[in-house]
Protein backbone atom coordinates (compact mmCIF):
# COMPACT_ATOMS: atom_id res chain seq x y z
CA UNK A 1 0.00 0.00 0.00
CA UNK A 2 2.93 2.33 0.71
CA UNK A 3 3.97 2.11 -2.98
CA UNK A 4 0.51 3.31 -3.98
CA UNK A 5 0.79 6.46 -1.90
CA UNK A 6 4.40 7.08 -2.94
CA UNK A 7 3.42 6.77 -6.60
CA UNK A 8 0.55 9.18 -6.10
CA UNK A 9 2.87 11.66 -4.39
CA UNK A 10 5.42 11.45 -7.20
CA UNK A 11 2.68 12.02 -9.78
CA UNK A 12 1.57 15.12 -7.86
CA UNK A 13 5.17 16.36 -7.76
CA UNK A 14 5.46 15.77 -11.50
CA UNK A 15 2.48 18.04 -12.19
CA UNK A 16 3.56 20.90 -9.94
CA UNK A 17 7.11 21.34 -11.22
CA UNK A 18 8.80 18.84 -8.92
CA UNK A 19 9.56 19.07 -5.20
CA UNK A 20 11.98 21.93 -5.86
CA UNK A 21 8.94 24.05 -6.78
CA UNK A 22 7.33 23.41 -3.38
CA UNK A 23 7.86 25.94 -0.59
CA UNK A 24 6.16 23.81 2.07
CA UNK A 25 3.15 21.52 2.46
CA UNK A 26 0.88 19.96 5.04
CA UNK A 27 -2.39 18.01 5.12
CA UNK A 28 -5.77 18.88 6.60
CA UNK A 29 -8.84 16.63 6.92
CA UNK A 30 -9.18 15.78 3.23
CA UNK A 31 -6.63 17.88 1.33
CA UNK A 32 -2.93 18.37 0.66
CA UNK A 33 -2.19 22.07 1.06
CA UNK A 34 0.92 22.94 -0.95
CA UNK A 35 2.65 26.32 -1.04
CA UNK A 36 4.10 26.71 -4.54
CA UNK A 37 7.13 28.77 -5.51
CA UNK A 38 6.26 29.26 -9.20
CA UNK A 39 2.57 28.78 -9.96
CA UNK A 40 3.18 28.86 -13.71
CA UNK A 41 4.60 25.33 -13.39
CA UNK A 42 1.34 23.84 -12.12
CA UNK A 43 -0.39 21.47 -14.52
CA UNK A 44 -3.88 21.61 -13.05
CA UNK A 45 -5.40 19.38 -15.73
CA UNK A 46 -2.72 16.78 -15.11
CA UNK A 47 -3.33 16.86 -11.36
CA UNK A 48 -7.03 16.16 -11.85
CA UNK A 49 -6.24 13.10 -13.99
CA UNK A 50 -4.18 11.42 -11.25
CA UNK A 51 -5.88 8.32 -9.90
CA UNK A 52 -7.08 9.17 -6.40
CA UNK A 53 -7.20 12.96 -6.81
CA UNK A 54 -10.78 14.09 -6.23
CA UNK A 55 -10.35 17.76 -7.00
CA UNK A 56 -7.99 20.74 -7.15
CA UNK A 57 -8.46 24.21 -5.65
CA UNK A 58 -5.81 26.59 -7.00
CA UNK A 59 -5.76 29.64 -4.77
CA UNK A 60 -2.96 31.36 -2.89
CA UNK A 61 -1.88 27.84 -1.97
CA UNK A 62 -2.57 24.72 -4.03
CA UNK A 63 -5.14 22.38 -2.45
CA UNK A 64 -5.25 18.82 -3.79
CA UNK A 65 -8.30 16.92 -2.52
CA UNK A 66 -7.55 13.22 -2.02
CA UNK A 67 -9.94 12.29 0.81
CA UNK A 68 -9.55 11.45 4.50
CA UNK A 69 -6.90 8.90 5.44
CA UNK A 70 -5.31 9.00 2.00
CA UNK A 71 -4.15 12.60 2.55
CA UNK A 72 -2.10 11.65 5.61
CA UNK A 73 -0.28 8.83 3.84
CA UNK A 74 0.36 10.74 0.61
CA UNK A 75 1.62 13.80 2.48
CA UNK A 76 3.97 11.65 4.54
CA UNK A 77 5.27 9.89 1.44
CA UNK A 78 5.89 13.23 -0.28
CA UNK A 79 7.80 14.86 2.57
CA UNK A 80 9.74 11.64 3.25
CA UNK A 81 10.93 11.54 -0.36
CA UNK A 82 12.38 15.02 0.09
CA UNK A 83 13.72 14.56 3.62
CA UNK A 84 11.69 17.23 5.41
CA UNK A 85 8.65 17.31 7.69
CA UNK A 86 5.23 18.78 7.06
CA UNK A 87 5.21 22.61 7.26
CA UNK A 88 9.01 22.65 6.90
CA UNK A 89 10.57 24.51 3.98
CA UNK A 90 11.55 22.39 0.99
CA UNK A 91 15.08 22.82 -0.41
CA UNK A 92 15.34 24.51 -3.79
CA UNK A 93 17.34 21.63 -5.22
CA UNK A 94 16.03 18.18 -4.31
CA UNK A 95 17.78 14.90 -5.05
CA UNK A 96 15.14 12.16 -5.23
CA UNK A 97 14.95 8.73 -6.77
CA UNK A 98 12.51 9.95 -9.40
CA UNK A 99 13.70 12.19 -12.20
CA UNK A 100 11.50 15.05 -13.37
CA UNK A 101 13.42 15.77 -16.57
CA UNK A 102 10.82 14.09 -18.76
CA UNK A 103 8.03 16.14 -17.21
CA UNK A 104 9.92 19.43 -17.47
CA UNK A 105 9.15 20.17 -21.10
CA UNK A 106 5.48 19.26 -20.67
CA UNK A 107 5.21 21.50 -17.66
CA UNK A 108 6.84 24.39 -19.50
CA UNK A 109 4.42 24.00 -22.38
CA UNK A 110 1.51 23.95 -19.99
CA UNK A 111 2.85 27.04 -18.25
CA UNK A 112 2.30 29.17 -21.34
CA UNK A 113 -1.33 28.04 -21.53
CA UNK A 114 -2.24 28.63 -17.90
CA UNK A 115 -0.15 31.76 -17.25
CA UNK A 116 -3.01 34.13 -18.10
CA UNK A 117 -5.39 32.16 -15.88
CA UNK A 118 -3.00 32.25 -12.94
CA UNK A 119 -2.38 35.96 -13.47
CA UNK A 120 -6.12 36.63 -13.21
CA UNK A 121 -6.34 34.54 -10.06
CA UNK A 122 -3.44 36.39 -8.47
CA UNK A 123 -5.53 39.57 -8.51
CA UNK A 124 -7.41 38.01 -5.58
CA UNK A 125 -4.21 37.08 -3.78
CA UNK A 126 -4.95 39.22 -0.70
CA UNK A 127 -8.22 37.35 -0.15
CA UNK A 128 -6.75 33.95 -0.90
CA UNK A 129 -3.78 34.73 1.30
CA UNK A 130 -6.08 35.60 4.21
CA UNK A 131 -7.92 32.30 3.79
CA UNK A 132 -4.62 30.46 3.62
CA UNK A 133 -3.48 32.02 6.89
CA UNK A 134 -6.73 31.13 8.63
CA UNK A 135 -6.49 27.57 7.37
CA UNK A 136 -2.91 27.19 8.57
CA UNK A 137 -3.81 28.55 12.02
CA UNK A 138 -6.88 26.43 12.71
CA UNK A 139 -6.43 23.22 10.70
CA UNK A 140 -3.74 21.87 13.08
CA UNK A 141 -6.27 22.32 15.89
CA UNK A 142 -9.09 20.39 14.18
CA UNK A 143 -8.15 17.00 15.74
CA UNK A 144 -8.13 18.75 19.12
CA UNK A 145 -11.54 20.30 18.43
CA UNK A 146 -12.97 16.92 17.46
CA UNK A 147 -11.45 15.02 20.40
CA UNK A 148 -12.23 17.58 23.10
CA UNK A 149 -15.60 18.44 21.55
CA UNK A 150 -16.84 14.85 21.49
CA UNK A 151 -15.64 14.29 25.07
CA UNK A 152 -17.47 17.46 26.11
CA UNK A 153 -20.58 16.26 24.27
CA UNK A 154 -20.50 12.86 25.99
CA UNK A 155 -20.06 14.59 29.35
CA UNK A 156 -23.09 16.78 28.58
CA UNK A 157 -25.22 13.76 27.68
CA UNK A 158 -24.23 11.97 30.89
CA UNK A 159 -24.92 15.13 32.90
CA UNK A 160 -28.42 15.35 31.40
CA UNK A 161 -29.04 11.68 32.16
CA UNK A 162 -28.03 12.28 35.78
CA UNK A 163 -30.40 15.25 36.01
CA UNK A 164 -33.18 13.03 34.66
CA UNK A 165 -32.38 10.38 37.34
CA UNK A 166 -31.34 7.94 34.60
CA UNK A 167 -27.88 7.59 36.14
CA UNK A 168 -26.88 7.47 39.82
CA UNK A 169 -25.12 10.35 41.56
CA UNK A 170 -22.00 8.20 41.79
CA UNK A 171 -21.31 9.10 38.15
CA UNK A 172 -20.57 12.72 39.16
CA UNK A 173 -16.83 12.20 39.51
CA UNK A 174 -16.53 10.55 36.09
CA UNK A 175 -18.50 13.33 34.40
CA UNK A 176 -16.35 15.94 36.15
CA UNK A 177 -13.15 14.27 34.95
CA UNK A 178 -14.47 14.20 31.36
CA UNK A 179 -15.21 17.92 31.64
CA UNK A 180 -11.66 18.61 32.86
CA UNK A 181 -10.21 16.72 29.90
CA UNK A 182 -12.36 18.63 27.41
CA UNK A 183 -11.59 21.99 29.01
CA UNK A 184 -7.88 21.35 28.54
CA UNK A 185 -8.49 22.78 25.06
CA UNK A 186 -11.39 25.17 25.50
CA UNK A 187 -10.09 26.96 28.61
CA UNK A 188 -6.79 27.78 26.91
CA UNK A 189 -7.90 27.99 23.29
CA UNK A 190 -6.72 31.60 23.03
CA UNK A 191 -3.19 30.50 23.92
CA UNK A 192 -3.14 27.74 21.29
CA UNK A 193 -4.49 30.11 18.64
CA UNK A 194 -1.97 32.77 19.64
CA UNK A 195 0.94 30.34 19.22
CA UNK A 196 -0.30 29.07 15.84
CA UNK A 197 -0.92 32.63 14.62
CA UNK A 198 2.59 33.71 15.60
CA UNK A 199 4.07 30.73 13.80
CA UNK A 200 2.03 31.43 10.68
CA UNK A 201 3.16 35.08 10.51
CA UNK A 202 6.81 34.38 11.25
CA UNK A 203 6.82 35.50 14.89
CA UNK A 204 7.87 33.64 18.03
CA UNK A 205 5.09 31.16 19.02
CA UNK A 206 5.72 31.66 22.74
CA UNK A 207 5.12 35.41 22.44
CA UNK A 208 1.90 34.76 20.54
CA UNK A 209 0.83 32.43 23.34
CA UNK A 210 1.44 35.19 25.86
CA UNK A 211 -0.87 37.58 24.01
CA UNK A 212 -3.49 34.84 23.83
CA UNK A 213 -3.19 34.44 27.59
CA UNK A 214 -3.34 38.20 28.21
CA UNK A 215 -6.83 38.31 26.67
CA UNK A 216 -7.95 36.08 29.58
CA UNK A 217 -6.78 38.84 32.01
CA UNK A 218 -4.93 36.45 34.35
CA UNK A 219 -4.15 37.87 37.78
CA UNK A 220 -6.95 40.45 37.68
CA UNK A 221 -8.88 40.02 40.94
CA UNK A 222 -12.04 41.86 41.98
CA UNK A 223 -12.69 44.60 42.92
CA UNK A 224 -9.86 45.81 40.64
CA UNK A 225 -11.05 46.48 37.09
CA UNK A 226 -9.59 47.76 33.83
CA UNK A 227 -11.78 50.31 32.00
CA UNK A 228 -12.83 49.96 28.38
CA UNK A 229 -11.46 53.06 26.64
CA UNK A 230 -14.55 53.25 24.41
CA UNK A 231 -17.38 53.15 26.94
CA UNK A 232 -15.70 53.21 30.36
CA UNK A 233 -17.18 49.86 31.40
CA UNK A 234 -14.87 47.23 32.95
CA UNK A 235 -13.15 44.86 30.53
CA UNK A 236 -14.28 41.25 30.87
CA UNK A 237 -11.85 38.34 30.79
CA UNK A 238 -11.79 36.91 27.28
CA UNK A 239 -13.36 40.02 25.73
CA UNK A 240 -12.68 40.00 22.01
CA UNK A 241 -11.89 36.29 22.15
CA UNK A 242 -10.37 34.60 19.12
CA UNK A 243 -10.82 37.65 16.90
CA UNK A 244 -8.81 39.74 19.35
CA UNK A 245 -6.04 37.16 19.54
CA UNK A 246 -5.76 36.93 15.74
CA UNK A 247 -5.56 40.72 15.42
CA UNK A 248 -3.12 41.20 18.31
CA UNK A 249 -0.68 38.47 17.27
CA UNK A 250 -0.76 39.55 13.62
CA UNK A 251 0.27 43.07 14.68
CA UNK A 252 2.81 41.61 17.09
CA UNK A 253 4.56 39.82 14.22
CA UNK A 254 5.41 43.21 12.66
CA UNK A 255 6.56 44.68 15.96
CA UNK A 256 8.84 41.72 16.71
CA UNK A 257 10.33 41.76 13.21
CA UNK A 258 10.96 45.51 13.52
CA UNK A 259 12.96 45.05 16.71
CA UNK A 260 14.86 42.07 15.31
CA UNK A 261 15.91 44.29 12.42
CA UNK A 262 16.91 47.37 14.42
CA UNK A 263 18.14 46.08 17.79
CA UNK A 264 21.82 45.17 18.17
CA UNK A 265 22.42 41.45 17.86
CA UNK A 266 24.26 41.31 21.19
CA UNK A 267 21.16 42.38 23.13
CA UNK A 268 18.45 41.24 20.72
CA UNK A 269 17.56 38.15 22.79
CA UNK A 270 16.85 40.42 25.78
CA UNK A 271 15.46 43.59 24.28
CA UNK A 272 13.19 42.26 21.50
CA UNK A 273 11.01 39.90 23.59
CA UNK A 274 10.79 42.45 26.43
CA UNK A 275 9.70 45.38 24.24
CA UNK A 276 7.46 43.24 22.04
CA UNK A 277 5.51 41.76 24.95
CA UNK A 278 5.33 45.08 26.80
CA UNK A 279 4.15 47.16 23.85
CA UNK A 280 1.75 44.59 22.43
CA UNK A 281 0.49 43.59 25.90
CA UNK A 282 -0.54 47.17 26.64
CA UNK A 283 -1.94 47.63 23.14
CA UNK A 284 -3.92 44.37 23.41
CA UNK A 285 -5.48 45.27 26.78
CA UNK A 286 -6.34 48.89 26.08
CA UNK A 287 -7.15 48.84 22.37
CA UNK A 288 -7.44 45.37 20.80
CA UNK A 289 -9.69 43.85 23.47
CA UNK A 290 -12.27 46.71 23.40
CA UNK A 291 -12.23 46.86 19.59
CA UNK A 292 -12.33 43.10 19.03
CA UNK A 293 -15.01 42.80 21.71
CA UNK A 294 -17.19 45.26 19.79
CA UNK A 295 -16.52 43.44 16.50
CA UNK A 296 -17.26 40.06 18.08
CA UNK A 297 -20.47 41.24 19.75
CA UNK A 298 -21.65 42.91 16.55
CA UNK A 299 -20.87 39.86 14.45
CA UNK A 300 -22.55 37.41 16.81
CA UNK A 301 -25.52 39.73 17.23
CA UNK A 302 -25.90 40.15 13.47
CA UNK A 303 -25.85 36.40 12.82
CA UNK A 304 -28.35 35.76 15.61
CA UNK A 305 -30.59 38.51 14.22
CA UNK A 306 -30.45 37.04 10.71
CA UNK A 307 -31.33 33.57 12.02
CA UNK A 308 -34.10 34.91 14.27
CA UNK A 309 -35.69 37.15 11.64
CA UNK A 310 -34.97 35.03 8.58
CA UNK A 311 -35.86 31.74 10.23
CA UNK A 312 -36.39 28.98 7.64
CA UNK A 313 -35.51 31.32 4.75
CA UNK A 314 -32.14 32.23 6.27
CA UNK A 315 -31.50 28.56 6.99
CA UNK A 316 -32.31 27.65 3.39
CA UNK A 317 -29.93 30.28 1.94
CA UNK A 318 -27.09 29.30 4.28
CA UNK A 319 -27.53 25.58 3.60
CA UNK A 320 -27.86 26.18 -0.14
CA UNK A 321 -24.63 28.11 -0.65
CA UNK A 322 -22.30 26.37 1.79
CA UNK A 323 -21.24 23.60 -0.62
CA UNK A 324 -19.84 26.08 -3.18
CA UNK A 325 -17.88 27.67 -0.33
CA UNK A 326 -16.41 24.28 0.60
CA UNK A 327 -15.59 23.59 -3.03
CA UNK A 328 -13.64 26.86 -3.26
CA UNK A 329 -12.03 26.46 0.15
CA UNK A 330 -13.79 29.60 1.44
CA UNK A 331 -15.40 27.81 4.38
CA UNK A 332 -12.25 28.28 6.46
CA UNK A 333 -13.13 31.95 6.96
CA UNK A 334 -16.05 30.84 9.14
CA UNK A 335 -13.86 29.08 11.73
CA UNK A 336 -13.07 32.24 13.78
CA UNK A 337 -16.76 33.18 13.61
CA UNK A 338 -17.84 29.79 14.99
CA UNK A 339 -15.31 30.04 17.81
CA UNK A 340 -16.35 33.61 18.62
CA UNK A 341 -19.97 32.48 18.92
CA UNK A 342 -19.00 29.53 21.12
CA UNK A 343 -17.06 31.85 23.43
CA UNK A 344 -19.93 34.35 23.51
CA UNK A 345 -23.01 32.08 23.59
CA UNK A 346 -21.60 28.70 24.57
CA UNK A 347 -22.51 27.28 21.14
CA UNK A 348 -22.55 28.22 17.45
CA UNK A 349 -26.04 28.16 15.87
CA UNK A 350 -24.45 28.57 12.44
CA UNK A 351 -22.64 25.23 12.26
CA UNK A 352 -25.65 22.84 12.42
CA UNK A 353 -27.29 24.72 9.54
CA UNK A 354 -24.15 24.61 7.41
CA UNK A 355 -23.74 20.91 8.19
CA UNK A 356 -26.93 20.29 6.23
CA UNK A 357 -24.98 20.91 3.01
CA UNK A 358 -23.12 17.65 3.58
CA UNK A 359 -26.39 15.86 4.30
CA UNK A 360 -27.76 17.08 0.96
CA UNK A 361 -24.73 15.47 -0.68
CA UNK A 362 -25.55 12.16 0.99
CA UNK A 363 -29.13 12.25 -0.24
CA UNK A 364 -28.00 13.08 -3.77
CA UNK A 365 -25.44 10.26 -3.73
CA UNK A 366 -28.05 7.72 -2.62
CA UNK A 367 -30.36 8.84 -5.43
CA UNK A 368 -27.54 8.42 -7.94
CA UNK A 369 -26.79 4.98 -6.52
CA UNK A 370 -30.42 3.95 -7.09
CA UNK A 371 -30.86 5.46 -10.54
CA UNK A 372 -27.37 4.68 -11.87
CA UNK A 373 -26.98 1.19 -10.37
CA UNK A 374 -25.91 -0.20 -13.77
CA UNK A 375 -22.98 2.23 -13.81
CA UNK A 376 -20.51 0.15 -11.81
CA UNK A 377 -17.80 2.80 -11.95
CA UNK A 378 -20.06 5.46 -10.41
CA UNK A 379 -21.57 3.17 -7.78
CA UNK A 380 -18.08 2.11 -6.73
CA UNK A 381 -17.17 5.76 -6.14
CA UNK A 382 -20.38 6.34 -4.20
CA UNK A 383 -19.85 3.31 -1.97
CA UNK A 384 -16.37 4.53 -1.14
CA UNK A 385 -17.35 8.14 -0.39
CA UNK A 386 -20.76 7.64 1.26
CA UNK A 387 -19.63 6.39 4.72
CA UNK A 388 -17.40 9.40 5.38
CA UNK A 389 -20.07 11.65 3.89
CA UNK A 390 -22.57 10.42 6.47
CA UNK A 391 -20.01 11.30 9.16
CA UNK A 392 -19.69 14.81 7.79
CA UNK A 393 -16.67 14.70 5.45
CA UNK A 394 -18.33 15.75 2.21
CA UNK A 395 -15.41 16.53 -0.09
CA UNK A 396 -15.02 12.98 -1.51
CA UNK A 397 -18.67 13.12 -2.55
CA UNK A 398 -18.29 16.63 -3.95
CA UNK A 399 -15.21 16.03 -6.05
CA UNK A 400 -15.66 12.34 -6.78
CA UNK A 401 -19.40 12.10 -7.46
CA UNK A 402 -21.70 15.13 -7.68
CA UNK A 403 -19.49 17.92 -9.04
CA UNK A 404 -18.14 15.96 -12.04
CA UNK A 405 -21.73 15.13 -13.03
CA UNK A 406 -22.89 18.75 -12.80
CA UNK A 407 -26.60 18.70 -12.02
CA UNK A 408 -26.35 16.46 -8.93
CA UNK A 409 -24.14 19.09 -7.30
CA UNK A 410 -26.92 21.67 -7.70
CA UNK A 411 -29.63 19.33 -6.41
CA UNK A 412 -27.40 18.39 -3.48
CA UNK A 413 -27.19 22.11 -2.64
CA UNK A 414 -30.97 22.23 -2.73
CA UNK A 415 -31.10 19.36 -0.25
CA UNK A 416 -28.73 21.24 2.05
CA UNK A 417 -30.98 24.29 1.81
CA UNK A 418 -34.04 22.22 2.77
CA UNK A 419 -32.24 20.81 5.81
CA UNK A 420 -31.10 24.30 6.77
CA UNK A 421 -34.66 25.58 6.49
CA UNK A 422 -35.89 22.86 8.86
CA UNK A 423 -33.27 23.75 11.47
CA UNK A 424 -34.10 27.42 10.95
CA UNK A 425 -37.63 26.68 12.16
CA UNK A 426 -36.25 26.01 15.66
CA UNK A 427 -34.31 28.23 18.03
CA UNK A 428 -31.27 27.41 20.16
CA UNK A 429 -29.99 24.64 17.87
CA UNK A 430 -26.23 25.01 18.14
CA UNK A 431 -22.97 23.07 18.42
CA UNK A 432 -20.69 23.41 21.44
CA UNK A 433 -17.56 22.67 19.36
CA UNK A 434 -16.44 22.60 15.75
CA UNK A 435 -14.75 19.90 13.69
CA UNK A 436 -17.38 17.17 13.57
CA UNK A 437 -20.36 17.12 11.25
CA UNK A 438 -23.05 14.73 10.02
CA UNK A 439 -24.09 12.16 12.60
CA UNK A 440 -20.86 12.77 14.50
CA UNK A 441 -22.19 16.19 15.50
CA UNK A 442 -25.16 14.82 17.45
CA UNK A 443 -23.26 14.64 20.81
CA UNK A 444 -22.17 18.27 20.28
CA UNK A 445 -25.67 19.74 19.94
CA UNK A 446 -26.46 22.10 22.83
CA UNK A 447 -29.66 22.66 24.80
CA UNK A 448 -30.95 19.10 24.25
CA UNK A 449 -31.94 20.10 20.72
CA UNK A 450 -30.34 17.03 19.10
CA UNK A 451 -33.75 15.91 17.86
CA UNK A 452 -34.15 19.13 15.82
CA UNK A 453 -30.71 18.58 14.32
CA UNK A 454 -31.67 15.01 13.39
CA UNK A 455 -34.85 16.28 11.74
CA UNK A 456 -32.72 18.62 9.69
CA UNK A 457 -30.42 15.78 8.64
CA UNK A 458 -33.35 13.61 7.54
CA UNK A 459 -34.91 16.54 5.66
CA UNK A 460 -31.62 17.24 3.87
CA UNK A 461 -31.25 13.56 2.97
CA UNK A 462 -34.80 13.48 1.62
CA UNK A 463 -34.46 16.82 -0.19
CA UNK A 464 -31.18 15.85 -1.85
CA UNK A 465 -32.56 12.44 -2.80
CA UNK A 466 -35.84 13.68 -4.31
CA UNK A 467 -34.28 16.63 -6.16
CA UNK A 468 -31.54 14.42 -7.62
CA UNK A 469 -33.78 11.44 -8.39
CA UNK A 470 -36.25 13.51 -10.43
CA UNK A 471 -34.19 16.44 -11.71
CA UNK A 472 -30.49 15.87 -11.15
CA UNK A 473 -29.55 12.54 -12.70
CA UNK A 474 -27.75 12.88 -16.06
CA UNK A 475 -28.87 10.35 -18.66
CA UNK A 476 -25.33 9.33 -19.58
CA UNK A 477 -24.63 8.49 -15.91
CA UNK A 478 -27.39 5.86 -16.04
CA UNK A 479 -25.70 3.94 -18.87
CA UNK A 480 -24.34 0.53 -17.95
CA UNK A 481 -20.59 0.80 -17.39
CA UNK A 482 -17.88 -1.42 -15.99
CA UNK A 483 -15.72 -0.43 -13.04
CA UNK A 484 -13.00 0.79 -15.42
CA UNK A 485 -15.48 3.16 -17.07
CA UNK A 486 -15.90 1.26 -20.35
CA UNK A 487 -19.37 0.91 -21.80
CA UNK A 488 -20.87 -2.53 -21.13
CA UNK A 489 -22.74 -2.76 -24.45
CA UNK A 490 -19.70 -1.70 -26.45
CA UNK A 491 -17.46 -4.17 -24.65
CA UNK A 492 -19.96 -7.02 -25.17
CA UNK A 493 -20.17 -6.17 -28.87
CA UNK A 494 -16.40 -6.11 -29.16
CA UNK A 495 -16.10 -9.43 -27.32
CA UNK A 496 -18.77 -11.00 -29.55
CA UNK A 497 -16.99 -9.75 -32.66
CA UNK A 498 -13.71 -11.17 -31.39
CA UNK A 499 -15.38 -14.51 -30.67
CA UNK A 500 -16.80 -14.61 -34.20
CA UNK A 501 -13.39 -13.95 -35.69
CA UNK A 502 -11.86 -16.75 -33.61
CA UNK A 503 -14.53 -19.33 -34.54
CA UNK A 504 -13.23 -22.15 -36.79
CA UNK A 505 -14.68 -22.38 -40.30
Amino acid sequence: MADKYSKMGQEIFANIGGPENVQSMYHCMTRLRINIRDKAKINEAGLKKIDGVLGVVNGDSLEVVVGPGVNTKVAQAMVDSVGVKENEEFPTKVATKSSYAEEKSAVQEKAAQVHAEHKAKLKQTWWRRALGHISAIFIPLIPAFIGAGLISGVAGILRNMMAAKMLPVSWTLGVTVLGIIANGLFSFLNVFVGMNTAKEFGATPGLGGILGGIVLLPGLVAPTTIPNIFDGKPLAAGQGGIIGVLLAVWLMSYVEKFFHKHVWESVDILVTPFLTVLIMGLFTIFFVMPLAGWISNSLVGAINWVLAVGGPFAGFILGLFFLPMVMLGLHQILTPIHLAMIQKLGFTPLLPILAMAGAGQVGAAIALWVRCRKNKQLTKLIKGALPVGILGVGEPLIYGVTLPLGRPFITACVGGGIGGAVIGCFSHVGAIAIGASGWAMIPLIANNMWWAYCLGLLAAYAGGFVATYFFGTPKDAMLAKNEDGTDVIERRAAEKQADNLNMPN
